[in-house]
């Protein structure tokens, strides 16, 4: 049965991608990041606590990352479990929805769309891009706007698709699961700030250390897709090449590099956090064009076309393995004689 259950990573992690771009996320049901969200927020009341000298608070903090992916791997496997035992449809049926839940492309489309649209009245555009970035927008013009949206539209093809199903094919639902409650640690408790400074550190470092190999595949994903879709590929392997590691984060400029060479863009620079104005480097050409809305459209495309590569490269990836493992091609299939 285990090697049944292995057998269905591909099948599993297909439907889901297709499932996600096809639908997104349901808001009337339940969302697992939910439920990570208010088991981070409990453990953060108990735990980061002001007077606790740095050492204590970084071992707190790698208290919670072990045990909100401790709890998590539980309930996922526990779930899992039990559907199996019904019967192994009823299970390939859960791994699907569980999967699903783990990516994110169908919905970031839709919110760097939902500033496109906006694309008329720029106090709309500010707060649509507000849902999906962390800086400050009450002062943002129309070129960072857009570069915001663009910018987030790069990061999440990594967050949302890749590193997500890079996990998928190797653990299943479980390790998907596993990197979401990791990477929302990291969106919720991870910033260098007074409070967070110390107990947030593990979060970050565990979620640096989750999307090394991920980060830099997507950024592969998007040279190539962007040489699929005639955009800039040799600006996007030259500009990737000499600034994907501007950020701090080891990750971060990795998919924005790439982005912004095939866009003909350029990205980054100053940007307002929390009142507090951190001067991140510039990425990409400086003799650039102007950023437009109509790039946000084609930043979609790209991330779109990256995405479906990714999962594609993943599933053929693991069925040659597979097969060179198993010597048949017909052990490719768990649904064989059922």
């Amino acid at each position: 049965m285990a090697s049944d259950i292995i057998k269905t990573f591909p099948f599993v992690l297909a439907a889901a991608f297709f499932l996600d771009m096809i639908v997104g996320d349901p808001t009337w049901l339940p969302h697992p990041v939910r439920f990570m969200g208010r088991l981070i927020s409990f453990f953060d009341g108990k735990f980061n606590n002001k007077g606790y000298n740095n050492k204590s608070n970084i071992l707190k903090g790698a208290v919670t990352v072990l045990a909100v992916g401790f709890i998590t791997v539980i309930i996922s496997a526990l779930l899992l479990f039990v559907l199996f035992k019904i019967s192994f449809w009823t299970g390939f049926l859960g791994e699907i929805i569980m999967s699903t839940y783990c990516l994110a492309g169908k919905d970031l489309i839709r919110h760097a769309m939902n500033v496109y649209n906006s694309r008329y009245d720029i106090d709309q555009a500010r707060a649509s891009v507000g849902k999906i970035v962390g800086r400050d927008i009450s002062n943002l013009n129309e070129q960072c706007v857009i570069k915001a949206a663009i910018e987030s539209v790069a990061e999440s093809l990594n967050d949302g698709v890749i590193a997500p199903a890079f996990y998928m094919i190797l653990l299943g639902p479980i390790g998907g699961l596993l990197y979401k409650a990791v990477n929302t640690m990291d969106s919720m408790i991870g910033y260098h700030n007074e409070k967070y400074e110390y107990y947030g550190k593990p979060a970050a470092r565990t979620d640096d250390i989750l999307n090394f190999i991920p980060s830099r595949l997507s950024a592969l994903f998007l040279i190539v897709a962007s040489f699929i879709l005639r955009m800039d590929c040799k600006g996007a392997f030259r500009v990737f090449r000499r600034d994907r590691n501007k950020h701090k984060s080891p990750n971060s400029a990795q998919t924005e590099s790439a982005m912004a060479g095939a866009l003909g863009l350029r990205l980054g620079g100053p940007s307002t956090y929390a009142g507090v104005l951190v001067d991140k480097p510039y990425i990409g050409e400086a003799d650039s064009h102007e950023a437009s809305y109509e790039d946000i459209k084609r930043a979609c495309r790209l991330m779109y076309s990256a995405a479906l590569l990714g999962v594609i490269s993943f599933l053929c990836v693991f069925w040659i393995v597979l097969l060179a493992v198993t010597g048949s091609a017909s052990a490719i299939f768990p649904f064989w004689r059922r």
